[in-house]
């Protein structure tokens, strides 16, 4: 249940450590002192401040902000238009965690596997609307300045607002909280805030950002979305290491229960300083949530049919094509909803670490890429239910196709030299996408061949040798969760066929975070969300700087000028058509350079509910908002006597 748009994303994109499962994972030396971060004083001035450059024009105080345009809703807003204000409160809702376990109650760093769902129990400065893609209205911040040549932005803080040991949240804590994570959090952090250059605290309940990047419009809107941390409580402790505690955010919910190995539990928060807030009022109805760990998603199936989880997305297609013949599900008592994409098709995809030898030369990828027999996998174990992925961003406006226009030309024009160098041939230029590749395995095959002949290698007794060097051509992929297993072997008896020497190593959740960390495989699956509005997290995924960071989300480790510039454009596009032009360009770059296998997508999410929930309907447009939610108490006892009387 993400607090937000921008926070849901920053949290996803961080999470890219569990690949494809549904444990978030969301991963700061030290502080800076303290004439640096809590630069104030006690008196107001506003006066001096709320102006522009030329201090002629005062600023606006406003109660919303917008990426392009203005928000919807006005200022006098009583809540989001989706919600039920009457809304019940109560009841539990139990989720699912596939993975070993946990070992931190800390989301925001480098160490340790976080727990899901932590999300919860934090506050951002302003909260994002499901029904509009790009807006934000006032959390702890009731109002907002925004300078118009987006030097600085000013929140003034709700002064009733309070952490959960009820200690108040202060512009103090706003500093504090962006240099932590900036300092000692996930590397993440440092990328993602790199366009601030400081904040300073005015006094308790105001606080400026000031720019050093002006050109990135998402830029205010990400620090609006900045997760409040309380600097009362990790400014005596070791910020670094995981943790177990159940420390203190200004959220809706508490952490209740810590149970590594089983569970985690959030209680609402019946004295939650914000409840009544209009981005609030309807929301956050739902007593208990759980989060029940299960080792595998075999087990976490049975589990949900059982009825000791009542809420499932359900990513595995034949479970969702042939498997609810239960009991339960024939009486009624579980029911099916789909709900379409609203952003991007995400690409799901197989992942190459360039920092090996052998994948450098992009003959050698586009020949493994093409032992993907996604058909013959579609037909047999996915019931014909997915399409082929093949952009980064999928069913979206953003996605290239055919030929690219003067628009994409002019900004891959300067990098045509590097371009044809790294990709080893001109073809980016001159043929469109999507690329045409031959349908029938064996034709795929015999092409493969053909492009590793060209990369110099030859075969020996059944064994695909490079000439050069006289070693073979090993991988391995790396695993933790066997039910991808069904997926990888028939890739692997592809590649086998061209005398690949192939292996599948499952390792436990530790050990495989462990390794990714350290670039310590071949290939991994990964996960490249995107929303409707790509800003500052591209250059966590595809910069040459995050290729060095231990845990981006360049899981391929693509270091490259053109697409660090192509990221840059779209981070300070100033309007939709510049934005989708340049990720139609970067989209061309990563297609042609054949830097992942991509997977398939289904174009909808499905969910699987025991039916004791109440949600709005129609569904928000730009999230399903689980936070809007509520659980019918009465529906909720009814269902645990029939399971007891089973």
């Amino acid at each position: 249940m993400p607090r937000g748009l921008f926070f849901a994303k920053t949290l996803l994109l961080i999470s890219g450590l569990l690949s494809n499962v549904s444990i978030l994972a969301s991963d700061a030396e030290t502080i800076a002192s303290e004439s640096t971060s809590i630069t104030a004083t006690n008196t107001n001035v506003v006066g001096d401040l709320n102006t522009d450059a030329n201090n002629v024009v005062p600023i606006e105080t406003v109660h919303g902000l917008s990426l392009y345009d203005s928000p919807e809703l006005p200022a006098d807003f009583p809540y989001f238009p989706h919600v039920n204000p009457q809304a019940p409160k109560g009841g539990t809702i139990t989720h699912t965690a596939v993975g070993s376990s946990f070992d931190s109650t800390n989301p925001f760093i480098i160490r340790g596997t976080p727990v899901t769902g932590i999300s919860q129990i934090y506050d951002t400065l302003m909260a994002s609307n499901p029904n509009e893609p790009f807006s934000l209205y006032g959390l702890l911040a009731e109002g907002v300045r925004l300078d118009p040549d987006r030097e600085w932005i000013e929140f003034d803080l709700r002064p009733e607002a309070r952490f959960q040991d009820g200690e108040p949240v202060t512009a103090y804590d706003v500093v504090f909280s962006l240099n932590l994570l900036r300092e000692e959090g996930n590397p993440f952090y440092a990328s993602y805030y790199a366009g601030v250059e400081e904040a300073i605290a005015l006094n308790e309940h105001q606080v400026r950002f000031t720019f050093n990047d002006t050109q990135s419009r998402e830029l205010p809107l990400i620090v609006a979305q900045l997760p409040i941390l309380p600097r009362h409580y990790w400014e005596p402790r070791e910020f670094t290491s995981p943790t177990l505690a159940a420390h203190p955010g200004s959220g809706p919910y508490r952490i209740s229960e810590v149970d590594p190995g089983r569970r985690i539990v959030y209680q609402r928060d019946e004295d939650y300083w914000g409840k009544g807030l209009p981005v609030n009022v309807g929301r956050y109805n739902i007593d208990r949530i759980i989060y029940d760990y299960y080792r595998d998603r075999d087990i976490a199936w049975e589990a949900f049919k059982a009825g000791l989880t009542d809420f499932r997305t359900d990513a595995r297609a034949a479970t969702w094509a042939i498997g609810y013949d239960f009991p339960a599900y024939e009486e009624g008592l579980v029911k099916r909803l789909t709900v379409p994409d609203v952003n991007p098709s995400m690409m799901q995809a197989f992942v190459f670490n360039l920092r090996k030898e052998k994948f450098q030369d992009p003959r050698v990828r586009e020949a493994l890429s093409l032992t993907f027999d996604f058909p013959w996998l579609n037909t047999n174990i996915f019931y014909g239910t997915y399409q082929r992925t093949e952009s980064f961003f999928q069913n979206s406006e953003m996605e290239a196709t055919g030929l690219p226009s003067e628009e994409e030309l002019a900004l891959l024009e300067p990098f045509r030299e590097e371009l044809i160098a790294s990709h080893g041939s001109d073809r980016l230029f001159t043929q469109p996408l999507p690329i045409d590749q031959p349908i029938e395995l064996r034709e795929r095959l015999r092409k493969a061949l053909d492009l590793l002949r060209e990369a110099g290698y030859s075969v020996e007794d059944g064994i695909l040798v490079n000439q050069q060097t006289g070693r073979p051509l090993s991988l391995e992929v790396l695993l933790y969760d066997s039910g991808l297993e069904r997926v990888v072997q028939p890739m692997l008896r592809n590649m086998a066929r061209l005398g690949v020497q192939t292996s599948l190593r499952i390792v436990d959740i530790n050990q495989y975070l462990n390794r990714q960390r350290n670039y310590d495989y071949d290939i991994v699956i990964s996960h490249f969300p995107q929303s409707n509005n790509p800003g500052n997290e591209q250059r966590d995924f595809w910069t040459s700087a995050a290729a060095e960071a231990p845990q981006s989300r360049n899981r391929m480790a693509l270091a490259h000028p053109a697409v660090d510039a192509l990221v840059e454009e779209i981070i300070s596009a100033e309007g939709r058509e510049e934005l989708d032009t340049a990720t139609r360009a970067l989209d061309r770059v990563l297609r042609w350079g054949f830097y992942v296998i991509p997977h398939y997508h289904s174009g909808e999410t499905r969910i699987a509910i025991w039916d004791k929930f109440g949600y709005p309907e129609p569904f928000p447009k730009y999230a399903m908002d689980l936070d809007a939610w509520w659980v019918d108490t009465d529906r909720e006892a009814e269902l645990q006597r029939r399971q007891r009387g089973r």
